[in-house]
């Protein structure tokens, strides 16, 4: 098995002026989602400075490559890849070191050495984490669902739900059963508002799949206060939303 290239001390390098647009190239045999992901990451520690990212996706060919490879040598660019391929790793390496082109492999070095602890090959097939599966199918039609049933709508499916989360406003009932939804779970959400019953169809469900969602009034009066600043006169809430006294009412009533 080949040894992972090693960093080059003679590694080019660019100097930028203060406004430069430094162009970043994501160069993937698959999405290249998680190669973004640890460059915006490691982009995270060095703040203020003009970058620009493009991502390409299922680059397969050495002429595909080529031709990235030319555009990255005029706007002097860096290229950021993730190849399962051993063979197109080290085509890649070459390539970009005889054009003097900055790269780093993110997937190789990892999946050289993970070989050698598992004393097994990799697969080198593509797309392997991003595969298009039920469980894919799955997060979508969570995805759908929390969507459908946000804020206590849809309630004839309620019991369709694998958790219901129930609070006042601004207890983040929305996002958290968006997060939810991300792996695969139905979530449904109701609001608990002032002078308003609860619908029928909550206590008709199983009621081991209801969660209360719980808040500080101070911090939900800092959240609320800070809503209203942002929402037009005539779309504000039509009770005491932001006063300190009725906040503790409604929790204390959420509570009971």
């Amino acid at each position: 098995m080949a040894s992972p290239p090693q960093a080059d001390a003679r590694a080019p390098t660019y100097k930028m002026t203060d406004q430069a647009l430094f162009h970043i190239f994501i160069v993937s045999d698959a999405t290249g989602e998680t190669a973004e992901k640890m460059t915006r990451a490691v982009l995270s520690q060095f703040k203020g400075q003009p970058v620009r990212i493009t991502r390409h996706s299922n680059v397969r060919t050495q002429g595909q490559i080529q031709e990235l490879l030319q555009q990255v040598e005029a706007e002097r660019g860096l290229v950021v890849y993730t190849m399962v391929s051993g063979a197109m790793r080290e085509w890649i390496h070459q390539e970009a070191a005889k054009r003097s082109i900055p790269a780093v492999d993110l997937l190789g070095p990892l999946l050289d050495q993970m070989a050698t602890v598992f004393h097994a090959k990799p697969e080198s097939e593509p797309g392997l984490l991003h595969r298009v599966d039920q469980a894919y199918f799955k997060r979508i039609e969570a995805i759908q669902f929390a969507v459908k049933h946000d804020d206590g709508q849809n309630l004839p499916t309620l019991d369709q739900a694998e958790l219901v989360l129930v609070g006042v406003s601004r207890t983040g009932k929305t996002p958290l059963s968006m997060y939810l939804a991300q792996y695969g779970y139905k979530v449904a959400n109701i609001p608990i508002l002032p002078g308003r019953a609860l619908p029928r169809q909550l206590f008709s469900i199983e009621q081991n799949k209801v969660v209360g969602l719980m808040i500080a009034h101070d911090k939900l009066l800092q959240i609320r206060k800070a809503r209203l600043s942002r929402l037009q006169p005539n779309l504000q809430p039509g009770w005491d939303y932001a006063e300190r006294s009725a906040i503790i009412s409604e929790l204390e009533h959420a509570r009971d």
